[in-house]
């Protein structure tokens, strides 16, 4: 169930509330509007469900095996002047297990999902799921993206001060990893077949094809590789072509990407 806006409904209930003469709260929202908020996000969760479908077996006795079933709830805030700190926002997130957080910026460079990954948080902790049903090392592979995705960040505002070329080589090389892995892992086209789902497998085998490429770019610049000739590996184009790539054959074909990436950082 998604609920756009929840910021509309808000508004709708300071003004009935004004109009009842009730106490006004922050900013003119009613006192109870964290109360009406959550009575809405508890209807979420997962459920017995207490009409069961009978059906019969092979004897033709008639059984009602229980079934679960689950209600998700999405709820759309709009901030006014993109403020965060006003009472709907910080109100919502009292309540919400996960926040996405939509980037203006991202959506008027087309970089779709325009979820911002800096600012955007889970609360439910499904890491134990990953490393059980994905990969041992699903995990720590995110961690590092994500530690990657933010020294970029950083890195951008000094490269704004003392400029990009003032930038030590491996620092440069972080901004180009980071940079595939924005364009070529976290954004996705909706009109192309084989990007418009990404299949959690092969989530796993793109990004562990680019930190391996980051691993290898950094031991080349350890032992004296400049940076620009690093780059002329020519299996880095085919990063950006691995989103093209359907299984069960893009295991396979990343899996010989990432030799021939480490043949080609050999070889230099």
């Amino acid at each position: 169930l998604m609920a756009d806006s929840t910021s509309r409904w808000g508004e709708a209930l300071r003004e009935v509330s004004g109009r009842l003469e009730e106490m006004p709260g922050e900013e003119g929202y009613p006192a109870y509007l964290a109360t009406r908020l959550a009575d809405f996000y508890e209807r979420a969760g997962r459920v017995q469900i207490l009409g069961h479908e009978r059906t019969r077996d092979d004897k033709g006795a008639s059984a009602a095996p229980p079934r679960e079933g689950s209600v998700t709830v999405i709820g759309a805030v709009s901030p006014p002047g993109a403020d965060f700190s006003e009472p709907m926002t910080q109100n919502s997130l009292r309540v919400a297990g996960a926040f996405w957080a939509l980037d203006y910026d991202l959506s008027r460079r087309r970089h779709f999902p325009a979820i911002n990954w800096i600012h955007s948080y889970s609360l439910f902790d499904v890491r134990a799921w990953f490393g059980e049903h994905v990969a041992p090392d699903w995990n720590e592979q995110t961690r590092r993206a994500l530690a990657l995705l933010q020294r970029e960040a950083e890195l951008v505002e000094i490269a704004q001060l003392v400029g990009a070329e003032a930038l030590p080589e491996a620092e440069k090389g972080l901004l180009r990893v980071a940079r595939i892995l924005r364009e070529d892992f976290l954004q996705q086209y909706a009109y192309d077949a084989a990007d418009v789902f990404c299949p959690i497998e092969k989530q796993y085998w793109m990004l562990r094809a680019i930190l391996r490429f980051h691993q290898l770019l950094n031991d080349a610049l350890q032992r004296g590789i400049a940076l620009d000739k690093a780059l002329t590996v020519p299996e880095i184009g085919e990063l950006a072509r691995m989103k093209e790539w359907q299984l069960p054959e893009a295991r396979d074909q990343i899996r010989a990407l990432i030799e021939r990436l480490e043949r080609g950082f050999v070889n230099l």
